[in-house]
C-alpha cells in the first residue's frame, strides 16, 4: 500500500469518528433513555409480581385464619371480614361462606350463592358452581320450577357442569315421581364419554334403587352398580 493510499485510509477514518462522535452527542441522548425505560420497565415488573404475590399470601393467611375459627357462624363473619384482592377471591370466600352456611341456614346460603350466579363480571365457572350448589343444598326454600329452570338453562353448555345439571334434574325428576324420565336421563348419563367415573357410579346407584335397568357403558362392558 502507498503512502497516498494509507493518507487516504487514515482521513476516511478520522472523518467516520467524527461523524460517530457528532451523532452520539446529537442522538445520545436516545440510548441513554431508552436503557433507562428497560431497566425502568423491568424493575417495574419485578415490582408487580412480589406485591401481587404479597396480596395472595396475605389473602391466603386470612383465609386459613378465618377457616380455623370454632365455629361455623364465626367462620362465616370471618371470611366476610376477609379483604379479597379480586373478583375471583371474592367468590372463592362467598362459596366458602355458603359452604358453611348450608348445614343451619340452608336458605341463606342458597341466596348467596345464587347471587354469585347471577354476578356480572365472574368467571363462568365460579358461578356454575354456585348454581349446582344452590339447586342441591336440601330445604333451600328454592322452588321446583326455580331449581329446574336454572339446570335445564345449565344442562345446555358443555362440560362437567352440563352432567352434573342433568343429575339434578333427574334427581328433581325423582321428587316429583316421574321415575321413568328420571331413569331414562340418568342412563344417558351413564354412557355419556364426558362422565366421571364418580358420577357414572352415583348415576348407577340411583338406577339400581329406582329398579331400572343398566344400560352398558361406552366400552361396551356393564356398568358398575
Amino acid at each position: 500500500m502507498s503512502d497516498t493510499d494509507s493518507f487516504i485510509d487514515e482521513v476516511t477514518e478520522e472523518v467516520r469518528r467524527d461523524r460517530l462522535f457528532k451523532a452520539m452527542r446529537r442522538y445520545g441522548w436516545i440510548a441513554v433513555l431508552a436503557v433507562i425505560a428497560i431497566v425502568g420497565g423491568a424493575a417495574w415488573n419485578e415490582w408487580t409480581k412480589a406485591q401481587a404475590r404479597a396480596s395472595a399470601e396475605a389473602f391466603g393467611d386470612d383465609m386459613l385464619a378465618a377457616l380455623s375459627a370454632p365455629d361455623g357462624g364465626m367462620r362465616v363473619a370471618a371470611l366476610s371480614d376477609v379483604e379479597a384482592p379480586g373478583d375471583a377471591s371474592q367468590a372463592m370466600i362467598d362459596l366458602l361462606a355458603a359452604g358453611e352456611l348450608s348445614a343451619d341456614a340452608p336458605a341463606e346460603a342458597a341466596e348467596r350463592l345464587l347471587a354469585l350466579a347471577d354476578r356480572e363480571g365472574i368467571d363462568t365457572v365460579y358461578r356454575q358452581i354456585a348454581m349446582l350448589k344452590a339447586v342441591s343444598i336440601p330445604g333451600s326454600g328454592l322452588s321446583i320450577d326455580e331449581r329446574r329452570n336454572r339446570m335445564e338453562g345449565l344442562a345446555l353448555g358443555s362440560g362437567v357442569a352440563r352432567l352434573l345439571a342433568e343429575e339434578q334434574l333427574a334427581m328433581i325428576e325423582v321428587e316429583l315421581g316421574d321415575t321413568g324420565a328420571a331413569i331414562e336421563r340418568l342412563q344417558q348419563l351413564v354412557v355419556d364419554a364426558e362422565a366421571t367415573t364418580g358420577l357414572r357410579t352415583r348415576a348407577s346407584q340411583v338406577i339400581v334403587a329406582l329398579g331400572g335397568e343398566m344400560p352398558g357403558n361406552p366400552s361396551g362392558e356393564p356398568a358398575n352398580e
